[in-house]
């Protein structure tokens, strides 16, 4: 029910939701569409009908499958993981139900060895959801959002607004500047270029500008790729050097576990 990655800030990706629809610009040339088409193609019923070939690619259909048998799998995990939270999904798609939500919360109050990272495009919802007492502040999760370009910052307000132990941002893939970004209260910044057949140019002034801004607001920075169409040969050096800055964990009592 995990999947080894290869995402180099995290250990492994564990997908209670599958299925998502394009939101902005950042969601033109997803990988999870095509990762989806590809194990539809494999025979696995999870992804069956989540996309529709399109102008010589594959998008989402826009449905969205709720997988409750994927739910607990990581009450079965000893070691502590660093766990990515739906890397074919969005936790808070509209589609995915609130009582969901909360199981997936329940799954990672019950095992604060692992810590979560929870990933969306959607942050005005999540600010929703999460301001809600059913979802207490847990020490082990962490909350995040991509902003792609200069036309989607309003994301960033949205996050401050959740109640979290760490909020970071994905820039990624950075298909603009995004020089005009605010990171206070911000804990963690990933900046990665676009990959695949169709990538999109990241130039290097546009990295710099965010590194610079995580020094003014001690927020820690990740570079995790250049990207392109073949990303190992572009590599993830910047400055003749790599950036795998994290966040401190943060280790206090969790609250009272929820029930499912």
């Amino acid at each position: 029910m995990a999947q080894l990655t290869p995402i180099e800030w995290t250990d492994v990706t564990w997908n209670p939701v599958a299925g998502c629809t394009i939101a902005t610009a950042g969601c033109t040339n997803c990988y999870a569409m095509r990762m989806a088409a590809r194990l539809e193609s494999m025979g696995m019923p999870k992804y069956r009908g989540l996309t529709r070939k399109s102008g010589g690619r594959y998008v989402w259909t826009g449905k969205v499958v709720q997988d409750e048998r994927a739910l607990f799998a990581p009450l079965k995990w000893r070691a502590p993981r660093t766990v990515f939270v739906n890397s074919m999904s969005d936790l808070f798609h509209p589609d995915v139900g609130e009582n969901f939500i909360f199981k997936v919360w329940s799954v990672m109050q019950r095992t604060p060895q692992h810590t979560y990272q929870i990933l969306t495009k959607r942050p005005e919802r999540m600010a929703d959801v999460l301001s809600q007492s059913a979802f207490p502040v847990l020490p082990n999760v962490w909350i995040g959002t991509s902003v792609e370009d200069d036309a989607v910052l309003g994301r960033i307000d949205f996050l401050r607004a959740t109640p979290a132990a760490i909020r970071f941002i994905s820039f990624e893939p950075l298909i603009g500047s995004v020089a005009d970004a605010n990171l206070s209260q911000i804990d963690w910044a990933i900046v990665g270029g676009e990959s695949g057949p169709r990538a999109r140019a990241m130039p290097e002034e546009w990295v710099v500008e965010v590194e610079e801004m995580c020094r003014e607001s001690g927020t820690a920075f990740f570079f995790k790729q250049w990207g392109g169409r073949n990303k190992k040969a572009t590599g993830r050096l910047l400055n003749g050097r790599t950036y795998d800055e994290m966040p401190g964990r943060i280790s206090s009592a969790s609250p009272e576990p929820l029930s499912l």
